[in-house]
């Protein structure tokens, strides 16, 4: 029979898989506790890293419906279980692990997906959410000016010939330029 620590321990993982929309596993051999606690401060408020039971971890990601860290439990392992953006946490982990190569990233999971330790890496190198709202909103900004400014040409346009069409008929001026411009018909005596 289960001690009860250890299912409440089960459940506290299993709901840390459940909560977040990725999670990152690392092996941490040789890092001290400062190293650690230093680490979880450089992750941020919204990045657990969770020093975990390689099997209470097996047990807790198969009832969250986890697949990603199969058979790739063992060792001192960690997980960091991130509920909030992604690439903050992964450049975090990067950052962390170039003055700290004691820091192992194994794998991860992002959105229900398995990606490898180089897919971490590369989600690192990716701007943050942020930036990139940013910049797409610099991007649809300047476009929306630019079609402001294409639509706005012909309408001017178009606003300035009715005006001038107005101005004419209101100084007694033939209505169509073409029609005052043409010569009159002649008329034939017979």
């Amino acid at each position: 029979m289960a001690k009860p620590e250890k299912v409440a321990a089960v459940k506290e993982i299993t709901a840390l898989f459940q909560g977040s929309n990725a999670a990152v596993l690392t092996e941490y051999r040789g890092l001290s506790v400062a190293q650690l606690t230093q680490l979880r401060t450089t992750l941020g408020p919204d990045t657990t890293y969770a020093v975990l039971k390689n099997t209470l971890a097996t047990i807790a990601a198969k009832e969250a419906g986890v697949t990603a860290f199969e058979g790739q439990l063992s060792g001192p392992s960690a997980i960091a279980f991130i509920a909030g953006d992604p690439v903050e946490a992964a450049k975090g982990l990067r950052d962390f692990a170039r003055t700290n190569p004691q820091l192992v990233v194994k794998s991860g999971l992002l959105e229900g997906r398995a990606i490898s330790a180089a897919d971490v890496t590369a989600l690192a190198d990716l701007e943050s959410r942020e930036v990139l709202l940013s910049k797409v909103a610099g991007v649809l900004k300047a476009s929306q000016a630019k079609a402001a400014a294409l639509f706005q040409a012909p309408l001017s346009k178009t606003v300035r010939t009715v005006e001038a069409l107005r101005e004419k008929q209101a100084a007694g001026a033939p209505a169509d330029a073409a029609a005052a411009e043409a010569p009159a018909a002649e008329t034939v005596d017979a």
